[in-house]
């Protein structure tokens, strides 16, 4: 028998466990964010840099090019307002679920980088948006966005808004503006290589602060709306710091940390919790599964890594 569970988060404290652990899953570490304030502190910017990250994901879970894309802008996006919490225990969740045929998305984060989700459809065809752009929009269609920030208070923090676009992109700037009235502008990529690898994925976030000025906002929409695909810049060579000094170039932009933080799929996912995760359910479901005489095979929703649970140890959760 085959169960599947969803892991809840857990959380390490301080980015050098978040190398050591990223190293240990074997994940290449060349991911990473970079933060700065511009404009006398009138702007906070976000630049990431999640290929790897999302190369991860789409072989955990065999993702065709425009779920890679999709699950791949909802990561980048995660990875950068996770970086904006402050406790060292802090989750944030993103989930989409939509009426297209992706149905939904749940990306989990924390403020150190790790970063893990999963589509709920993973294998999804559908004709690109035009040539050489894939119809992330299309396969999402119209839904919700809900953001859940556990802060470590009696209760999480939520906040919903409906899709405007679908793009992803598009859609967190919406939910700033909206839910935190923090005016931003996102912009998320993801290029497919033509073997369906991830070649390039990342995205940048710029916020406005209430005190910005006219000729700063002025400013800022100009170059943002002429500026190239995230992916583009990435493909010539630029990375997240380069990007953001593109963006603020002129407006005295400082990096928080010139090294960055760095960025990895992680999910802590082990099969002790998944015990305790059986332990939740009905006894008489558990007995009806030791009766059945088979080890039930449990497969976690983040990574999707798999744990043959024995049933002597399911005798044991009884």
């Amino acid at each position: 028998m085959r169960l599947s569970i969803r892991c809840a988060g857990e959380l390490y404290k301080g980015r050098f466990v978040v190398l050591i652990r990223c190293l240990i899953k074997g994940v290449i570490m060349s991911d990473y964010l970079i933060r700065g304030t511009a404009a006398d502190l009138m702007i906070r910017a976000f630049a990431v840099d999640v290929t790897d990250t999302v190369e991860e994901a789409r072989k955990r879970h065999e993702t065709t090019p425009v779920v890679t894309a999709a699950l791949g802008r909802l990561l980048a996006a995660g990875a950068m307002m996770g970086s904006t919490m402050k406790g060292e225990d802090d989750i944030l969740t993103l989930m989409i679920r939509s009426e297209g045929p992706i149905k939904g998305i749940t990306v989990t984060t924390n403020s150190h980088g790790e970063v893990k989700g999963y589509p709920l459809v993973p294998q999804v065809m559908i004709p690109p948006k035009y040539k050489g752009k894939l119809d992330v929009g299309g396969a999402i269609g119209p839904g919700t966005l809900t953001i859940i920030m556990d802060l470590g208070m009696k209760e999480p923090y939520s906040g919903q808004i409906e899709l405007q676009t679908g793009e992803i992109g598009d859609d967190i700037a919406y939910y700033y503006t909206m839910s935190e009235q923090t005016p931003s502008a996102v912009g998320l990529g993801v290029m497919v290589d033509t073997d369906c690898s991830v070649k390039h994925a990342g995205g940048f976030m710029i916020q406005l602060m209430p005190d910005a000025t006219e000729e700063v906002i002025s400013t800022l929409e100009d170059r943002i709306a002429k500026m190239p695909q995230v992916t583009t810049l990435m493909e010539e060579g630029m990375g997240p710091k380069e990007i953001l000094e593109m963006i603020l170039e002129g407006m005295d932009l400082s990096f928080s940390d010139d090294a960055g933080m760095p960025v990895c799929f992680r999910c802590n996912c082990s099969e002790d919790r998944m015990l305790k995760a059986l332990a939740t359910i009905k006894k008489s479901d558990i007995q009806e599964l030791i009766d059945e005489g088979e080890s039930v095979e449990v497969v976690c929703h983040f990574c999707n890594t798999k744990y043959n649970i024995s049933v002597d140890k399911l005798k044991e959760l009884l």
